[in-house]
């Protein structure tokens, strides 16, 4: 069992919290900290933690991984620090606002023989992992085109400190694209190329609910539609947007092969229903059987398989080459827009391997 660091005791912290002890097998989160020393001692009493410096953390013998769950921004110069002091990291997503930055953060890992993981790790949920199975056993043939729709109007009627959302490292593409990407590579492996236009629809957003009276500076673009080209020569179609108020039924991920369809659940969840058909066989979509657990929100596996993975020398699933990859293309989806031209994909992924079946909590191989 491997003793964790948190570092970012923010909105997200206390899925991950709450999740750890389902996990104990693998790790065990053991301290806190944050910029803001009242939300580590509120976020160390709640779970029975110790509150300390980040400086403390990094310096802390006991502490193996740090657990990286600060903004976008600040996510870089946290993993190289937590790297340089000799810890492994898992970061939430994105690992970086740039390759540039993702590239230092897997160099010194590889010279100090240290791992990084990284979010989302919805893609290890029952239902992103009964669709790979299907697609793997050739139920609607060889994947040739596809949709991926993650379609709202933003974060600032619900979440209480919306504002990063709209600045460098957020928007719809850096926020919601990585659930959408991952669970893709996952289903089809990596991307070879990318075309894209990109839009916003105002310059200040005007909060409502939680955030009214309060308004948002938009730094970035809002509306990425975008066309990527994956290796295995399937086309898809990936619309992220936060400027839509409302509409009929465009969402989640549906794959059409050459001997049928499969729609595969909300990669921002680990529930969901799959629906399939296959031509000639079906009169309507059928809905499948799904034979794994991980079937409500375990965010942490990921962390929990790295742990796992560390114990038992082999790779990790929510892997640095994943998550990079992923960061790649949404990089290029941005140059694409700005450009105008089809972006090449310069790094490569392998499909992180599949879980067992009828795995129960806490359970990873």
């Amino acid at each position: 069992m491997l003793k964790v660091g948190l570092i970012g005791c923010g909105n997200i912290s206390g899925i991950y919290l709450k999740n750890a002890p389902r996990f104990s097998r693998q790790f065990q989160i053991t301290c806190c900290a944050d910029l803001k020393p009242e939300a580590a001692e509120s976020c160390a009493r709640t779970h029975d933690l110790r509150a300390v410096s980040v400086e403390a953390l990094l310096a802390d013998p006991e502490i193996d991984v740090v657990l990286n769950l600060t903004t976008p921004g600040s996510h870089t110069a946290v993993n190289l620090s937590a790297l340089e002091a000799g810890k492994h990291v898992y970061c939430e997503k994105t690992l970086a606002l740039n390759r540039e930055d993702a590239a230092r953060q897997l160099e010194l890992a590889r010279n100090k023989n240290l791992r990084i993981g990284g979010a989302p790790d919805t893609f290890l949920s029952g239902g992103h992992q009964q669709c790979r199975r299907l697609v793997d056993s050739g139920l609607i043939g060889q994947v040739v085109s596809g949709t991926a729709f993650m379609l709202c109007h933003g974060h600032e009627s619900w979440h209480p400190a919306p504002g990063f959302y709209y600045r460098k490292g957020g928007g719809p593409l850096f926020d919601m694209g990585p659930y959408y990407l991952t669970a893709l590579v996952n289903l089809l492996g990596p991307v070879r190329e990318v075309a894209a236009m990109t839009g916003r629809a105002v310059e200040v957003r005007q909060g409502i609910k939680v955030n009214a009276e309060r308004t948002f500076p938009v730094e970035v673009d809002t509306h990425a539609a975008a066309l990527l080209r994956f290796e295995s020569g399937a086309i898809i179609t990936l619309i992220t947007s936060f400027d839509v108020w409302k509409h009929s039924d465009l969402r989640d991920i549906e794959l059409h092969g050459v001997n049928g369809s499969l729609h595969v659940p909300d990669p921002n969840c680990f529930n969901g229903e799959i629906r399939y058909f296959q031509a000639g066989l079906s009169a309507d979509w059928a809905v499948a059987d799904n034979f794994y657990g991980y079937n409500e929100n375990f965010r942490g596996l990921g962390l929990a398989d790295m742990a796992a993975a560390i114990e038992e020398n082999r790779p990790h699933r929510a892997s640095s080459e994943l998550t990079g990859h992923v960061l790649d293309v949404m990089c290029a989806v941005g140059e694409a827009a700005a450009s105008g031209r089809t972006i090449k994909i310069a790094s490569t992924c392998r499909r992180p391997e599949p879980l067992a079946p009828g795995l129960t909590p806490g359970e990873i191989r």
